[in-house]
């Protein structure tokens, strides 16, 4: 469509509209002269937009977000003389191909969000939708070279799609949206993005069932990132997602327990509270395999001692971020115990005991130690028959020392104490069938 026959048809709606619409503003009524001089204002700013190269639009842009922002859908109509709906359709279009240059996508993208945000009715967001503004926001998200600020914009407008209701959530969704976003959160350089991302896909799960699941696995999927920021980020938007959820997936465990592994205490402290919720579900058990699993991670090399052809050493090895998830396992154990009698008792019939006191001999890492101390005091504390054989592995003189102060008794083995805890052989059988029979 030409310029001239563009502003005829527009010249035609506006007049048309404006008869139309004239009675439903109240005491904002216009004249029917002051009707013919707001059509002709609007109809020579639409005439400069068309014929204006980037600069002049630039420009033009500039000039509405600065008077705009914040206006209703009514007052926008009034100021367009019932025809907004006809800038936005231009807007839209024009960031539609111009998006892959970024020279004004930020200016476009403050002034959807007038339209896009305006109360009281939903009209530019349909028209911005038949448009295909979806598809150029998300296409904005996965172009390699936008920029994090208008990353960030496309994400806020998306936001105030997907906050419309359960039909444009689905649309989002439709056009791949929850990938796109998935991987803006992991891959983004700023934490600003990284926090946007994570509340839309948030709201995408919400009030969404046909793609609430959908959104649910890609999480899943996104647990693999190397990111501490977004892994923190993923692994809070999980767990709220995960309460609305019937069930748990399986794929979840393995990739959770891995995060265990992450140095940074936040990231940790998500996947605790993850883990601790999963107790709830059908995983649980497999979950719980798996922790008491990281506490002994790797095979143990002998090695002759070079005093005595009699004593054995055993040395653990493995690499810093084993160790780290060896002592964030021994603490998300603590923690499962202490909410759950019940749970306490499974942990047992796994050999949470052996491993514990294995852990407690890993010279390589404090951290781990002083976990694993904390946590089988627990036990030791709650059961009187783990008193027992705990006190018959480590000798009355360590575990006079552990009972004391458990958290700092790893600063004063020696090493035969320290070996006798790797390779401890406790048999806690005894204590499940005498819980069973005083039961």
């Amino acid at each position: 469509m030409t310029s001239s026959s563009m502003m005829s048809s527009g010249r035609e709606q506006l007049t048309c509209c404006s008869m139309k619409n004239s009675d439903k503003q109240g005491n904002k009524t216009m004249s029917t002269q002051e009707q013919q001089a707001n059509i002709g204002k609007v109809l020579s700013f639409l005439r400069e937009w068309d014929r204006g190269d980037m600069r002049v639009r630039g420009r033009m842009l500039s000039t509405f977000v600065t008077q705009n922002t914040g206006k209703t859908f009514y007052e926008l109509e009034l100021e367009f003389a019932q025809v907004a709906s006809l800038f936005l359709a231009r807007l839209t279009t024009w960031m539609k191909l111009t998006y892959m240059l970024g020279t004004f996508l930020g200016l476009q993208l403050k002034a959807l969000g007038i339209f896009l945000s305006a109360s009281c009715h939903d009209q530019y967001l349909i028209n911005f939708l038949e448009d295909g503004g979806v598809l150029t926001l998300l296409n904005i998200l996965s172009h390699s070279q936008s920029k994090d600020d208008d990353k960030a914009g496309a994400i806020k407008l998306l936001l105030t799609v997907s906050k419309a209701g359960r039909k444009y959530k689905e649309i989002i969704c439709e056009s791949h949206g929850v990938k796109v976003i998935g991987e803006c959160l992991a891959t983004s350089n700023r934490d600003e993005t990284k926090e946007a991302a994570s509340v839309l896909l948030e709201s995408l799960s919400h009030g969404n069932p046909r793609y609430q699941d959908q959104v649910y696995k890609y999480l899943i999927t996104c647990m693999t990132c190397s990111s501490p920021k977004s892994l923190q980020l993923i692994l809070h938007t999980l767990c709220i997602v995960q309460r609305k959820m019937k069930t748990a997936h399986y794929s979840i465990v393995e990739p959770l327990l891995n995060t265990l592994r992450s140095p940074h205490l936040e990231v940790q402290d998500e996947a605790i509270k993850l883990i601790l919720d999963l107790k709830h579900y059908d995983v649980k058990a497999v979950l719980l395999t798996g922790l008491v699993a990281l506490l002994r991670p790797i095979k143990e090399k002998v090695h002759q001692h070079q005093i005595s052809k009699e004593f054995k050493m055993t040395e653990m090895t493995g690499s810093f971020p084993v160790f780290v998830q060896q002592a964030a396992a021994a603490k998300t154990i603590r923690l499962l115990a202490e909410e759950d009698q019940e749970l306490s008792r499974e942990l047992l019939s796994l050999g949470v005991i052996q491993h514990l006191l294995h852990t407690m001999g890993n010279r390589e890492h404090p951290d781990a130690q002083i976990q694993a101390s904390l946590t089988l005091e627990y036990f030791v504390v709650s059961f009187p028959a783990v008193e027992d054989q705990v006190q018959r592995v480590m000798g009355s003189a360590l575990f006079a020392e552990f009972k004391n102060k458990a958290d700092t008794v790893y600063m004063n083995m020696n090493e035969t104490e320290e070996e006798m805890l790797l390779t401890n052989q406790i048999n806690m059988s005894q204590v499940l069938n005498g819980n069973k029979s005083d039961s």
